[in-house]
């Protein structure tokens, strides 16, 4: 091939660790047909990600823009089966796959992943983005394993730069308007480090859920979605407990619960990883239902970016 297929754009605030892992595994990609572009503050001059995605794009050279966040890195055969995707659907504009936690992720970091992948923890609506499953057509995924035809990103004008998180829902949003299609395939693996439980878990989570709540009222064509007011109408369901007294759904809920302990301790034969991720389960639905509905009622947000740690360039808290 002569000409480059994949440009892999990678920004974030500084160099860290994360980032020579993520290079390593590069290395190693079983397809050799690509670039990485690696962008920083001090090349974007701006901490916003979604800025720094579109500067990569403009530097591009390939047919094919790969989006990886800054703590995450790809299977081996990552690229490989893209390509594979590409030639099995090539009138298809955007790819993706499930993003996983890493194996050498420590055990609150794995907790958090466990949330992730479980059905109770992210539910229908999230959890094939975190755990392969079927290949199906989607209306948004994120930026940690998404690549998108080059041509159809510029004419659509690239991420939109007011929202983070956020911009790749509008980014699928702009697809889907335009009668692109997005291919999940559980073939295309990303692993992305997690937030370790609980605190900088839930800072990563009270983005999401504001966002999430804003954007449902704003975008609602890719997410206005029922899976995504569940966690918000059982706490409304909680606070309204003394007066209705119907104390079924709270059992069910609570069953539902013990059994994902069992799976949990089944799947990973760790009684302490087990008991850590089940607690994460409730009062991350909690913390999210309530934020949500402050997003949900919000005009707008503005965008605030991670802070850094400068000794290690690793973002401090979620």
């Amino acid at each position: 091939m002569d000409k480059i297929l994949f440009s892999i754009i990678i920004p974030l605030r500084s160099e860290n660790e994360y980032l020579l892992e993520t290079l390593k595994y590069l290395k190693q990609q079983t397809f050799k047909n690509f670039e990485t572009l690696v962008i920083t503050d001090q090349i974007s001059k701006s901490p916003d990600p979604s800025i720094k995605r579109n500067l990569g794009a403009k530097m591009a050279k390939g047919q094919y823009l790969c989006f990886l966040d800054d703590d995450s890195y790809p299977e081996k055969n990552w690229l490989t089966n893209i390509y594979r995707q590409i030639q099995i659907h090539g009138d298809i504009a955007s790819f993706c796959g499930p993003c996983l936690t890493p194996p050498g992720d420590n055990l609150l970091q794995k907790a958090s992943g466990e949330f992730w992948s479980s059905i109770l923890g992210s539910g229908g609506a999230g959890r094939y983005r975190n755990f392969p499953q079927p290949s199906r057509l989607v209306d948004d995924y994120p930026s940690v394993n998404l690549t998108v035809n080059k041509a159809i990103f510029q004419k659509l004008g690239g991420f939109n730069s007011k929202y983070w998180p956020g911009e790749d829902t509008i980014l699928c949003l702009d697809l889907i308007n335009n009668h692109q299609k997005i291919l999940y395939h559980p073939s295309i693996v990303v692993f992305h480090h997690r937030r370790a439980v609980l605190i900088p878990h839930l800072k990563q989570i009270s983005r999401y859920a504001l966002h999430r709540g804003l954007f449902a009222r704003k975008f609602p064509k890719n997410s206005l979605k029922i899976g995504y007011f569940m966690p918000s109408i059982f706490l409304l369901y909680l606070l309204s407990l003394p007066i209705h007294q119907l104390y079924f759904p709270l059992y069910l809920y609570l069953t539902l619960l013990f059994l994902t302990f069992i799976n949990f301790v089944i799947e990973n034969t760790n009684v302490l990883l087990s008991i850590l991720s089940t607690v994460t389960i409730p009062i991350t639905h909690l913390y999210y239902a309530l934020l949500f509905l402050i997003g949900f009622l919000k005009f707008d947000l503005e965008f605030t970016p991670h802070q850094v740690d400068k000794k290690t360039g690793k973002y401090v808290g979620g």
